[in-house]
């Protein structure tokens, strides 16, 4: 059933990672398998047993050739050096090539305790396990690079938070789990050759291009990649008004791959001081903070290559500066870029900028929902008049958009600016209206469709509506069918305001 794994980073020095086995469960059982991505990385569909893939996803029977690791890393979380927080409640099982010929690592999370736990329990609650499971495979459906779900197993244990819980193991699937955190491990060790075996590691998984590079030219180019990846990860998150919650270095990748769904949330209504994470209490990483937070984490990551850059201190040092001070200007490019598709403008003018922001700015005034404020756009272009699917009352598109507003002026003021700049785009209004809900998505995992599709699998074992979720999030172009629109924000006694991690 399981494909072949290879053991790449088990076969890195000892030092790097921590063998370790999962602690056994009570009564594992699989309550989410995502088919469609277990056959993209071989496995056998016609051999897929439910049970066999609970004992194994559990940790109770580990894969056949998988030899599971904790791996070290350190971290600054929320500004605050951890010389040592490694892997303390997963485990890494091994990797595997997909049918692309890709090399793609199965961790499971919440597998128990392991040499980094630190006094932890190594488990995971059922709800964050399927809130990851959520958001990550909506990310994915939204075309922002993140892990993957494989699969979600309760354990049949209950573990304690702030509450009793149900017990569950989520398998993550990446490119890579290598980390700024990874690189800090070994740098405050003044373990260089460390530090260059994970450096050549990236190289080989994520930026092969670079492979013919030597000396210290080979490690610059790695940090401008990874610098260019992060700026562009960061600027799609923003693009859909996703808020990653902890932007730890511990969570920052050098794949440029989402890692780690915990407090995470996605807007309804926009304001770019927004935060939900129960644990950022000063808002550090508020949604407008990211890019300067990434900046930040990169800095971080350029300071453990320093020894690889240059012989000479002052020479790494300014070469490490020259490529962090770049990010702003990476991050501006991906960000334009997509503010741009957002509005339907392909060609690019010198005021599209204020446009967008003279539309954020509205948004924040009218308390407008971020979703819905960009989807419909495209309603408000073709403006047809047609049947929203509210009743038998008929609402031109321009009106649904300016319901959506507390002050309507200020966005029937912007859209006669937009439609004067449509008219100098080299498309008509229904194609461009076309290219609008191909960008603008109609369905994100919204706070309170998740926490009710957990709330029903904690409180009352019931998964069917994290499945009805699942399947409207992971086609978020799609106008969704069935009893919930979940295009639909919160109404006021829904409203969720802080997120939990789960750890």
């Amino acid at each position: 059933m399981f494909p072949s794994f290879s053991l790449r980073y088990a076969h890195l020095p000892s030092r790097m990672s921590a063998e370790c086995a999962p602690t056994r469960v009570a009564n594992p059982r699989l309550v989410a398998f995502n088919h469609a991505l277990a056959e993209e990385l071989g496995f056998e569909a016609a051999a897929f047993d439910a049970t066999e893939a609970a004992e194994a996803l559990s940790g109770n029977a580990p894969p056949a050739g998988s030899e599971p690791l904790a791996m070290a890393y350190a971290g600054h979380q929320f500004g605050n050096f951890v010389p040592k927080l490694g892997d303390g409640r997963a485990l890494l099982l091994g990797e595997v090539i997909n049918r692309d010929g890709q090399i793609r690592e199965l961790q499971l999370k919440g597998a128990g305790r392991t040499p980094f736990s630190r006094g932890g329990d190594g488990r995971a609650p059922l709800g964050p396990v399927l809130r990851e499971y959520l958001v990550s495979e909506a990310m994915h459906a939204l075309g922002i690079p993140t892990t993957r779900a494989l699969a979600a197993v309760t354990t049949g244990e209950r573990i304690v938070r702030r509450l009793a819980e149900p017990g569950a193991v989520l398998t993550r699937v990446a490119s890579s789990h290598l980390r700024v955190g990874t690189f800090q491990y070994f740098a405050v060790r003044k373990d260089v050759e460390a530090i260059q075996l994970l450096a050549d590691m990236a190289i080989e998984r994520h930026y092969p291009h670079l492979e013919p590079l030597s000396g210290g030219a080979r490690y610059l180019a790695l940090l401008e990649a990874v610098i260019a990846r992060q700026a562009e990860l960061v600027a799609r998150w923003m693009g859909v008004g996703f808020i990653h919650g902890v932007m730890n270095t511990d969570n920052s990748t050098i794949s440029g791959e989402t890692l780690d769904y915990g407090p995470c949330a996605f807007m309804d209504a926009y304001d770019p001081r927004t935060v939900f994470s129960s644990i950022d209490e000063r808002g550090r990483y508020a949604f407008a903070n990211q890019p300067h937070s990434a900046q930040w984490n990169l800095a971080r990551f350029a300071e453990t290559l320093l020894s690889l850059l240059d012989d000479d201190h002052d020479r790494a040092i300014a070469l490490a500066t020259d490529a962090i001070e770049a990010f702003p200007e990476h991050f501006e490019a991906s960000y334009g870029a997509i503010k741009r598709a957002k509005l339907g403008l392909e060609r690019v003018e010198a005021g599209d900028e204020a446009l967008a922001q003279e539309l954020l700015d509205a948004m924040q005034a009218g308390h407008a929902d971020y979703t819905l404020t960009f989807r419909t756009l495209a309603d408000a272009l073709e403006d047809q008049g047609e049947n929203h699917g509210k009743g038998d009352d008929k609402h031109d598109g321009e009106s649904r958009l300016v319901a959506l507003f507390d002050t309507p002026e200020a966005i029937s003021a912007w859209l006669s600016r937009w439609r004067e700049r449509l008219t100098r785009e080299d498309a008509d209004a229904a194609t461009i209206a076309a290219r609008l809900r191909a960008t603008n998505p109609a369905v994100i995992p919204r706070n309170h469709f998740v926490e009710q599709a957990l709330k029903a699998a904690d409180d009352k074992d019931d998964f069917a509506p994290f499945e009805a979720l699942l399947a409207a999030v992971t086609h978020p172009f799609e106008e969704p069918e069935g009893e919930l629109d979940y295009t639909q924000p919160p109404q006021p006694s829904e409203r969720v305001l802080r997120t939990f991690c789960g750890t």
